[in-house]
């Protein structure tokens, strides 16, 4: 059970293409946005879409999967772990992320 202690998994649309960066030493990182809809019915009865944003970031052969196979507006699962970041920009303020670090991709439908 040690792997259900940090796991999100998610369906939803890509909302970009995702950002590829390539560090030294053949390391790369993909960054991009997915979107999962809740729906639910309203105190007046109508039914109602609730859209949350994930920030999502692949790195090594997970990233090169999601620059070959992901862009926008397609259907995809995403499974990983959730990590907290933190950092100060030029001028001191502190910002803070939540992002999904992914380990496996899947898309939905069938290749254009």
């Amino acid at each position: 059970m040690t792997t259900l202690r940090n796991s999100v998994r998610l369906i939803g649309r890509l909302g970009n293409d995702p950002e590829i960066k390539n560090f030294g030493d053949n390391r790369s990182m993909a960054r991009f946005s997915l979107a999962t809809n809740d729906y639910y019915r309203n105190g007046d009865g109508k039914q109602t879409q609730e859209t949350q944003w994930h920030n999502i970031v692949a790195w090594g052969k997970t990233a090169e999967i999601a620059e070959k196979i992901l862009t926008k507006g397609k259907e995809a699962a995403i499974q990983g772990k959730l990590i907290n970041r933190t950092w100060e920009d030029k001028d001191g303020n502190k910002h803070f992320i939540t992002e999904i670090v992914a380990n496996e991709i899947m898309v939905f439908g069938k290749e254009s």
